[in-house]
């Protein structure tokens, strides 16, 4: 059904203006309510009927932003209950994991002051246990499914991100890494592909990540992008026998850090000149002149620039269209400020399975925002890299 109603607006946008879509939406929207709200009190607007269970009570109004821009609803009020429409419930689905994460943490007595007022200014200081669970469980049934759906075709570039989140654990309060996983598929459209959480650094952490994703049917890959996190760069070699691409906004501000205060403007101008190049052997060369610039004043700084070159390039060895795209994991900031908001209201998290269940949820959402959006990389330049086994990387030693 879902489907379908896509389809449907996707071939109205096409041979409609902006005005007559919206005006369709606002009136199918308006129909669905009535019958929904018809359902639940069980009689039609204004008849008099015994089976009726329930009252309206008004309208209240909400703007619904949609592709063909905001429609304004008046969804009816009930005086028994409430009533939500089912189009716009996907979209609480971030929403109701963040209530059930701070339900989770005040019903298990670890609530910190700002959760412990946030719980009651919801009126949720009476939730039991089997409450919290039921709604928790609810959540997690559609996470976990979206989490663990089968991957099909090739999905040529992965970028990995992590996000550091405090978490209780055996009684102490701990930092752990929240991996998220993102790629583009043959259709250039960008989704989340999995969540975990564990060390960063660890080589047997990320080999049994990518072995999951793997198992699931992920192929093709030919880049990762991610920080230059210890094992990563094995662990993606072992299992997809794909390059590392060291993000380079990262890495710039690292290779700053050893630079003299006084004297980081004129670096960060040098360095500047290496990713302005047109092609890659252009770049290593100006690379390989830069680094010689600076390694007599600044050594530790030309030791990076020596041991990291293959890393931080490695974008260029794929069609340029994608450089801005595949040289870092900017793509994943956006996301990663929307895990930190949220994450900010809770504070700490209860356990693993909370952040899990937040964390997933806003992927969710996330996901459903990209499968209508425009696609992230045409057809025509990602089949220069799926179609191409000679665009990779020689395998780095390890």
């Amino acid at each position: 059904m879902t489907e379908e109603r896509m389809a449907l607006i996707e071939l109205v946008e096409k041979q409609a203006d902006g005005d007559l879509i919206r005006d369709m939406l606002a009136f199918a929207a308006e129909r669905i309510m009535e019958a929904e709200v018809e359902a639940r009190t069980g009689a039609a607007k204004g008849a008099r009927s015994p089976m009726r269970e329930a009252q309206r009570n008004g309208y209240r109004d909400r703007d619904w932003d949609t592709r063909a821009g905001r429609i304004a609803l008046e969804i009816p009020k009930l005086r028994k209950g409430s009533y939500f429409p089912s189009f716009l419930e996907p979209r609480r689905t971030a929403a109701k994991a963040l209530v059930a994460v701070i339900q989770e943490a005040y019903v298990h007595s670890i609530s910190t002051r700002s959760v412990d007022d946030l719980v009651k200014a919801m009126g949720a200081g009476g939730m039991s246990k089997s409450q919290v669970s039921r709604l928790c469980a609810e959540i997690d049934e559609r996470v976990n499914a979206f989490l663990s759906r089968p991957l099909e075709g090739a999905w040529p570039y992965l970028w990995l991100d992590a996000t550091y989140l405090k978490v209780r654990e055996g009684g102490r309060i701990i930092s752990k890494a929240v991996i998220i996983a993102v790629a583009v598929n043959e259709d250039g459209k960008r989704e989340v592909l999995g969540i975990a959480t564990g060390p960063s650094e660890a080589e047997t952490f990320w080999t049994e990540f990518l072995r999951s994703l793997a198992d699931r049917g992920l192929r093709g890959v030919k880049l990762v992008i991610a920080d230059d996190h210890k094992g990563l760069r094995a662990a993606a070699r072992r299992v997809f026998n794909a390059s590392h691409q060291r993000c380079r906004i990262h890495w710039r501000r690292n290779a700053l850090a050893h630079a003299p205060a006084k004297q980081r403007t004129a670096v960060a101008a040098m360095l500047k000149t290496i990713f302005a190049q047109e092609t890659k052997v252009e770049a290593e060369d100006q690379w390989a002149m830069v680094t010689d610039a600076l390694r007599d004043k600044q050594p530790k700084l030309g030791a990076l620039m020596d041991n990291s070159r293959d890393d931080v390039l490695a974008y260029m060895s794929f069609p340029r269209e994608h450089w801005a795209q595949i040289a870092s994991t900017n793509p994943l900031e956006r996301v990663n400020r929307e895990v930190k908001r949220r994450a900010d209201v809770i504070g700490i998290f209860p356990n693993d399975e909370a952040i899990i269940r937040l964390v997933g949820a806003l992927m969710l959402e996330t996901n459903d925002e990209w499968a209508v959006a425009r696609r992230y990389m045409s057809l025509e330049t990602l089949a220069r890299v799926i179609d191409n086994p000679n665009v990779r990387l020689p395998a780095v030693a390890t």
